[in-house]
């Protein structure tokens, strides 16, 4: 039987080449063109793989944009969104985690009702509370970055708990430090007024979060690799 013989492609020999020399550069070439070509392949999966997880987490949140109660004494009500705020920065690490808090943003801002009490529009991400809503992507992305140590994501619950809950407060006083601020720029409250509006009541609400968020990864319920 005989045995088909790919044409070889020009080679320019600076000095005397062997037979063998040939064979061996033609075989590195195939083999690195496969090699490249099984490579953008993965990378492609893993990106069109971390999109979708982005946008669930986005939608997630959203989904839970009905749940808001309000307070008398501030114009924020509680509500559960700043836990998969958490959870984005966990499971997508900092880059997507951030991209999909933008998409949120930008879901709300074009009309989808995706914000606290199933409001959406420009109006909600500039007026009272819009500042909590401006912290999330940054909120996340700093999670991202304590928990992953980089781009490059891991297992949440393969990290010690102290780094996690660290990154869970950091997080949260970004939120609620944003949140105080642009309300008493808005309200033009001074900076005890601010707090004591806009961080002080949501405290027991966020250690709850946090303890949740925690125990969600923890569970390997929700992970980097697979939502179940």
């Amino acid at each position: 039987m005989g045995v088909n013989r790919l044409p070889l492609p020009p080679i320019v020999a600076v000095g005397p080449t062997s037979k063998t020399e040939v064979l061996i550069t033609v075989y590195e070439r195939g083999g690195g063109m496969e090699t490249d070509q099984r490579e953008v392949e993965l990378v492609g999966d893993a990106a069109v793989h971390r999109f979708a997880r982005a946008a669930l987490l986005a939608a997630l949140l959203g989904a839970v944009a009905p749940v808001a109660i309000p307070l008398p004494f501030s114009p924020a009500p509680i509500t559960l969104q700043v836990l998969f705020v958490f959870l984005a920065g966990l499971v997508l690490g900092p880059v997507w985690s951030a991209f999909s808090m933008v998409l949120y943003l930008i879901a709300g801002a074009v009309g989808v009702p995706v914000f606290a009490g199933f409001n959406a529009g420009l109006g909600v991400l500039f007026g009272q509370s819009g500042g909590y809503l401006w912290s999330y992507p940054f909120a996340a992305a700093l999670i991202g970055l304590f928990v992953h140590r980089g781009t490059d994501v891991r297992d949440p619950a393969n990290v010690s708990l102290p780094v996690v809950v660290t990154a869970l407060v950091a997080a949260t006083t970004l939120i609620y430090g944003m949140g105080s601020a642009y309300m008493s720029l808005i309200l033009e409250l001074n900076a005890w007024e601010a707090v004591t509006a806009g961080a002080l009541p949501f405290i027991p609400g966020e250690i709850v979060k946090i303890a949740a968020a925690i125990a969600i990864v923890r569970s390997g319920r929700l992970s980097p690799t697979r939502v179940r």
